[in-house]
């Protein structure tokens, strides 16, 4: 039953991030589309609930537990930046504002936005594992079962820092710092 109610969550995301654009850009209905947007964060409260309620109704932690917590924690962590995202496009898409404009592929604002990307996955890593950890408590019986997916998640986390931070050792900073000395 869970991981149905977290896939209708995953999809009510998307749902909801669409016709909240369609509303605001297409209709021409920007405070019902904002409506719908800020209905959003509510399809994480729903998932967490489910998984609450699971748990204190006797289900054992499981990997449904923790992709859940895992959909939450990136939720928080990126699910901001995600609207904006999603905003500018439709904004050029429907409403015929000018075409988002792309993220430089190096240089010292390419490195700031992959370190801040990163910080973004450690929120995201770290709400994600306490709610892991809070279901586990939760359940009485520990929360091994729970935290198994965190081990691959720390992986990912630590190759994700080596790879976002080794843009602030691209030449193209040093270039651009070598020209601002001169």
């Amino acid at each position: 039953m869970l991981l149905a109610v977290i896939a209708g969550c995953e999809i009510g995301f998307w749902v909801l991030l669409a016709a909240g654009m369609v509303t605001r850009y297409l209709l021409k209905l920007p405070r019902a589309g904002l409506v719908l947007l800020a209905a959003v964060p509510l399809v994480d409260v729903v998932m967490l609930a489910a998984s609450v309620i699971d748990i204190h109704g006797g289900g054992v932690p499981a990997f449904k537990h923790s992709l859940a917590a895992i959909f939450i924690g990136v939720s928080v962590g990126f699910g901001h930046q995600t609207l904006k995202w999603a905003d500018k496009w439709a904004a050029h898409l429907l409403g015929g504002a000018p075409r988002p404009v792309k993220p430089p592929k190096r240089g010292p604002e390419r490195a700031r936005r992959e370190r801040a990307g990163w910080f973004r996955h450690l929120l995201a890593y770290g709400v994600g594992v306490g709610i892991m950890i809070g279901l586990g408590l939760l359940s009485g019986r520990g929360y091994d079962a729970a935290l198994a997916p965190a081990w691959t998640w720390t992986v990912v986390l630590v190759i994700d820092a080596i790879v976002s931070f080794s843009y602030s050792f691209d030449r193209a900073e040093d270039e651009a710092r070598e020209k601002q000395s001169v």
